[in-house]
Parts: C-alpha cells; structure tokens; sequence
C-alpha cells in the first residue's frame, strides 16, 4: 500500500548508457542518494532483439524511504530490474512474462518533493536516453504537473494509510476469523467513519 509510479520503456540504441549512468551517478550524489551501477556497456548489436542474456545494465537509485528507481535494462535495450529478471526471466507462462518488463516504485514514504524530483528526473531521462517510454503516476504529478493535485494525492494516501494502521492497532482479530474477512471488516469501519 502507498502511492506509487509504473514505468517500462527501451533503451534509445542512438544514445550512450555510460553518459546516462554518469549523469544519473551525478544527481544521486548530489541528493546523498544510494544508487548501484551495473553493466554500463551493451553488447554489441544486442538492443532491439527478443533474446537477452543474463546481466542487466544502467544504474538504480534509492532515495530515502524510497523503493529503488530502475534505470536498468537487459541486454535488449528493454527496462527491466535484477528482481523481474530472476523471477521472471526464464518463465515459460507468457501471462508471467509481460511482468520482466513492468517496473514499479513506492514513492510514498519518501515525500512529495523527492516525487516530485524523481518524475522530473525521469522526463529529463526519458528524453534524452530512452524511447517508447511510458509512467503512470499514482500522483498524477507526470500527467499534469499539478502541484496541488499531488498534494492532494498523497494527503488521501496518507489518510488511507493512517486509517489503516490505526484500526490494526485497535481492532483485534475476531476468533475463528480469517484475515480475509478481518480485513473486509476492517476496511467496512474505515469507510463508515470516512462517510461520518
């Protein structure tokens, strides 16, 4: 639970991935960001292609109270993470497959204005170095720049998260109650106190 972003894209092959990591290696140690480098280089005629190897390339980064941030691809130019390669990478389920290339991160817990730096950040990126690149904000921050809706936004999250968190610490599990309907019912007096 918390409000997140959801992005894929492909790597622009006209573009260079060392300058992309220099720069993204920049801006992380401006903000004392945790980032971690991977293969910086391509093999050579890979991107573009089905098949890819088993190493992953870019950087990620991870602000504080942060999910990383992957600017990281496979060997075909395609945005991927370490976690979707190994868990998804040699599926034979095609429905399990789509997931190797959808990335997510919580950006909730790490504030409105890291947000806000990270989708900047990112349409500075997705410019310059990717192509084919899409995100969907929870925030709504990416599609509309609106500062006020993000705001917003993250007020109701945190509200839902409070919420939540209270009536676990106050609400106790009803015997022979499965946590399924312990959380319906939880879910049904959070509501009734929303709507008064």
């Amino acid at each position: 639970m918390g409000l997140s972003i959801h992005y894929n894209g492909r790597f622009n092959k006209e573009a260079s991935l060392s300058e992309m990591i220099e720069e993204v290696k920049d801006i992380a140690e401006v903000y004392n960001w945790n980032y971690h480098i991977f293969e910086k280089q391509f093999p050579e005629n890979s991107i573009g292609r089905n098949s890819y190897t088993d190493k992953v390339y870019g950087i990620s980064f991870s602000p504080p109270g942060c999910e990383p941030i992957w600017l990281t691809f496979l060997s075909n130019g395609r945005m991927s993470s370490p976690l979707n390669l190994e868990f998804f990478g040699n599926s034979e389920d095609k429905a399990e497959r789509k997931y190797l290339y959808m990335l997510s991160t919580k950006t909730q817990y790490a504030g409105i204005d890291v947000h806000r730096i990270i989708i900047h950040l990112l349409k500075y990126l997705s410019k310059r170095y990717l192509k084919q690149f899409n995100l969907t904000d929870e925030g709504k921050y990416w599609e509309t720049n609106d500062e006020k809706l993000l705001e917003e936004i993250f007020r109701r999250y945190d509200d839902l998260i409070d919420s939540f968190s209270t009536a676990l610490e106050n609400v106790p599990i009803k015997s022979g109650e499965t946590f399924e309907e312990y959380f319906s019912r939880i879910l049904k007096i959070i509501q009734r106190k929303k709507n008064g």
